[in-house]
């Protein structure tokens, strides 16, 4: 028999003479030969491990996933459907084995009777108890004709064969599943709390913390506003005539002050409004909570241990570089509180966004890691048994023992021990139980991509690895290599169509990233953990492994980086069921286009040389930064940053955008290493919050910043974060000026002493923006005198006028796909300047005005008191409405530049403004459409480049 329970051939000798049917000898008594063979149809064989416990789980999962979207009565219903169909296969299952039974009973005496002798009973209803048919080999015990029904009947009572037990147990899984989702979702869609929370009534509640707050922060806006997104279970509800015990789980939307340092399994009260829950979800209400929560109760010893263990990590690792302390703890246990959003971006380009989650991996790590020092030790192996359950244990209270640990503990455990083994059959039926039972204990994991993408990579790593190393292995490929290959392969072959289905995107480099980032993985886990167990009792301890923890997680964070910058780390594909659909025909047309070795060789060929195309020819063809660039608007969403040419490596930077991450990135592209200054329009989150990622292994002259403090949060906030790097705060004064390179920069606006008028304090604080007037001269034509302001500039970061030949040609830009004409948009030369600013000072290549937020109040003053016209303008306040036409018209620009998010509340840029810009004869570049801007010099002036892909202008 194989390992599925079926027999694959005949037994070897069966007919030859003086065997029985079942291969014996006559009068043999082996024990286990007595049962009748079945046919191949596996009617009686043991039912397939895989087979049988996979059809359950799979059926368990879609069933919790699409009955947590109804109501509780179908459930019941779909639960009572399923009992009664499974009741009815197995009555009528039995009845038909039964008949079975009997046809074989009547076989078995009609072969008796052509064998048996003149002295051998030929009935077998006539044999005595006790003994033995010599023919049959069969021996009698009881009445007679009861024990061949007997044993018949104990074998298949209850089945029919394989497809029938499968199915009888895919039924059962429905019937559970389906009840268990009824309850929950009774539970959740009944009682005072949904109700109140369909009336939508404030109220005061206790509820219990059932995982760590999420702290959000809020993308763009005038201030930085975060939220906590915790977890709960409301144990007291009251409100104005009413007060309930009940015990319902829930989630909290808060304001993030005091709920940072609060822990699972602490009783908090909070006051706030109830408010529905989206469909499907497993959850009674969200409350939106006002005010700071009120802790009346103390976490429980396993949280408070975690707590400490945890924070001692947090300090052990603030030996490290900022990128490095926040990322090590994510990978240890899934701390991501500190880890900067550069390196989440990056890390999620690259297809490693899973190393911050707690995994399988994590506790095969530290489980290997102590089964090899107890085997050092020389400890006995029951043992080590117990130390590696230790370890595992104490794994799970630092990364918190939360359903996503326990789910990881035990999906871990299934893939390691299953490859570790070889046995992939029992891995895959292990997996399949540990599904059944966690969407059994806990329908609502069947909604949450984590546990689905878990469950996909480790069964890929189970049914896909280990063919796939075979195979290399068999083309002479070392083991360890074709270990790493097939495991990381075979991993990301089976998330691909989920990541399509979420955000309909491929990740090309997320293999290669993958095994270049792996050999870091487990010592930075094992150095990791440690520190973090050591770090209550020896904080310099707990540091002096940190150190080369820090090594590893600097090579994780520098293949991130690195793959993250490559053309096509990441592509776009259909999203959706759609995208999945395309996925799986593109997979069809690959396999049958791969069969052939010499279709193989050609499409690896080709693929090569796609490749070389990809990360060789593209950049030179389309160069990024364009050759001769001078501003570059950056996308970073809803928000500003601008980079103004200072020479090789140099650049001016205007605004720093709402986040870091997204402003380092654009200027890394750039090749930006020193910003010898930064002009920080205004004090709104959407422009300052994004300055950490400017001052990230930069050097930063001087940031120049405006005379409001409004608001005064993000002022203060600034201030300080300039004060720690030691860099000198200048404000902005009219008549300020600089010269870098090509750009000579000169302050506008505001004008000092004149407080600034708008209907409101955002308003207030956008006409208080510091105005910058940007001229481009030809290499070398520029007088090189520095103002008052340059002169106080650090040497090492003075000016630096371009000799003739230092700026590339522009000859060679081409835009993006899909953006030829905006490539082949030339600007005309700027017209001679006012005397507001004196005579000019020699052949200029171009002019750009840069507005900051500036609204109608402050624009129609500038004009008053006289603008220059420009080549280019940066629209402020990201095309709002609030446009003064004077102003638009007086810049005389051919090109205006919207620097705006593709998501924003504010329905910027608006359409009167795009209607109104077009009318004056200008061109709207925005980079929701088409990322990031460049304004390039040419032979005949000036021209834009886009960079994002199908890119075009508004």
């Amino acid at each position: 028999m194989t390992a599925a329970g079926f027999p694959h051939d005949l037994p070897e000798g069966r007919d030859e003479p003086g065997q029985d049917e079942a291969g014996r000898e006559p009068g043999s008594d082996e024990p286990g030969q007595d049962e009748p063979r079945q046919d191949e149809a596996g009617r009686g064989g043991a039912v397939s491990g895989p087979a049988a416990l996979a059809a359950p789980a799979v059926a368990s999962w879609l069933t919790a996933l699409v009955l947590l979207g109804c109501s509780a009565v179908a459930g019941a219903a779909v639960a009572l459907a399923a009992a009664v169909a499974g009741a009815v296969m197995w009555a009528v299952t039995r009845a038909v084995v039964r008949r079975r039974n009997q046809v074989a009973y009547l076989n078995q005496a009609a072969y008796l009777n052509q064998v048996a002798g003149p002295d051998q009973v030929a009935d077998p209803t006539q044999a005595p108890a006790g003994k033995r048919s010599a023919a049959g080999g069969e021996e009698w015990a009881g009445a007679a004709g009861a024990a061949p029904r007997r044993r018949l009947g104990k074998q298949q009572w209850w089945t029919g064969g394989a497809a029938a037990r499968i199915a009888l147990a895919v039924l059962a899984s429905v019937a559970v599943t389906a009840a268990v989702t009824a309850c929950m979702v009774h539970g959740v869609t009944t009682g005072p709390v949904p109700d109140m929370a369909r009336r939508d009534v404030t109220v005061t509640a206790e509820a219990e913390i059932t995982d760590d707050p999420r702290i959000r922060p809020h993308q763009g806006g005038v201030s930085r506003r975060e939220t906590a997104v915790v977890r709960a279970r409301m144990l007291l509800v009251s409100a104005a005539q009413e007060r309930y015990a009940v015990d319902v789980p829930v989630v909290l939307l808060a304001p993030a002050d005091g709920w940072r340092p609060l822990l699972p399994s602490q009783r908090v009260r909070v006051h706030g409004r109830l408010r529905p829950a989206e469909q499907g979800e497993p959850v009674a209400a969200v409350m939106l909570v006002r005010g700071r929560p009120e802790p009346i109760g103390a976490p429980s010893a396993v949280q408070r241990a975690a707590g400490v263990l945890r924070a001692g990590l947090r300090e052990a690792s603030d030996v490290l570089p900022d990128d490095q302390r926040g990322l090590l703890p994510g990978l240890v246990v899934g701390d991501v509180s500190r880890l900067d959003e550069e390196v989440r971006l990056d890390l999620a380009t690259a297809g490693l966004g899973h190393l911050t989650a707690v995994s399988g991996t994590n506790l095969a790590i530290v489980a290997g890691a102590v089964l090899v020092l107890g085997r050092f030790a020389g400890l006995p192996l029951a043992l080590r048994a117990v130390v590696v359950v230790v370890a595992m244990m104490a794994f799970a209270v630092v990364a918190r023992p939360s359903p996503s640990v326990l789910r990881a503990l035990v999906m871990g455990t299934v893939a390691a021990v299953a490859l570790g083994t070889g046995r992939t059959r029992d891995g895959v039926a292990a997996l399949s139980a540990t599904v059944l039972g966690l969407v059994v204990f806990d329908p609502g994991l069947a909604r949450q991509w984590g546990f689905a993408l878990s469950v996909f990579a480790t069964g890929g790593i189970l049914i896909l690895a280990p063919r796939w190393r075979d195979r290399l292995t068999a083309r002479r490929v070392p083991r360890l290599l074709a270990e790493a290959l097939a495991v990381t392969a075979a991993a990301q072959a089976a998330v691909t169509p989920l990541l399509v289905l979420m955000s309909g995107r491929l990740d090309l480099a997320a293999i290669p990233a993958n095994l270049l980032a792996e050999p870091a993985v487990a010592p930075a886990t094992v150095l990791g953990f440690g520190a973090a167990v050591i770090a209550p009792v020896s904080i310099d301890l707990a540091r002096l492994l940190v150190r080369p923890a820090g090594w590893a997680v600097g090579w994780i964070i520098a293949v991130a980086q690195r793959a993250a910058d490559l053309p096509f780390a990441s592509a776009q594909w259909f999203g959706g069921v759609a995208g999945v659909a395309a996925l799986a025909a593109a997979a069809v047309a690959g396999w049958l286009v791969l069969r052939g070795r010499a279709r193989r060789r050609m499409v690896v060929a080709l693929a090569a040389g796609a490749l070389l195309a990809g990360l060789v020819a593209m950049p030179v063809v389309s160069p990024w930064p364009p050759p001769g660039w001078l501003l570059v608007v950056c996308d970073v969403g809803q928000g500003d940053a601008l980079a103004l040419a200072a020479g090789p490596g140099r650049a001016v930077v205007i605004d720093a955008g709402p986040q870091p991450g997204p402003t380092d990135r654009c200027l890394r592209a750039l090749g930006v290493r020193q910003v010898p200054l930064m002009v920080l329009t205004h004090p709104h989150l959407d422009h300052v919050g994004g300055l950490p990622g400017v001052l990230r292994r930069r050097t930063v002259g001087a940031v120049v910043v405006s005379p409001s403090r409004v608001p005064e949060g993000e002022a203060g906030r600034v201030s300080a974060q300039l004060r720690t790097a030691r860099i000198p705060e200048w404000q902005a004064v009219p008549g300020m000026r600089w010269r870098f390179g090509p750009s000579e920069i000169t302050v506008l606006a505001p004008e000092p002493g004149v407080a600034p008028q708008g209907p409101g304090e955002g308003a207030t604080a956008n006409n208080a923006s510091v105005v910058l007037l940007v001229r481009w001269f030809e290499p070398g034509t520029a007088p090189r005198g520095l103002s008052t302001a340059q002169s106080d500039l650090p040497t090492a970061l003075g000016d630096t006028s371009a000799a003739p030949g230092d700026l590339p040609t522009a000859q060679g830009a081409v835009a993006a796909p899909g953006a030829a004409a905006e490539a082949g948009s030339r600007l005309a030369p700027v017209p001679p300047l006012g005397p507001t600013l004196g005579p000019t000072l020699g052949p200029t290549l171009g002019a750009a005005l840069l507005a900051g937020d500036l609204e109608t109040e402050a624009q129609e003053a500038l004009v008053r008191r006289g603008l220059p016209r420009v080549d280019v303008l940066k629209v402020p306040h990201h095309g709002s409405s609030r446009q003064a036409p004077a102003f638009l018209a007086a810049t005389g620009a051919r090109a205006a530049l919207i620097s705006v998010g593709a998501v924003n509340d504010y329905g910027h840029p608006a359409p009167p403004t795009l209607r109104r810009l077009r009318w004056l004869g200008m061109r709207p570049y925005r980079t929701d459409l088409s990322g990031d801007i460049a304004v390039v010099a040419t032979a005949d002036g000036l021209a834009v480049v886009v960079r994002g892909a199908g890119a075009r202008a508004g």
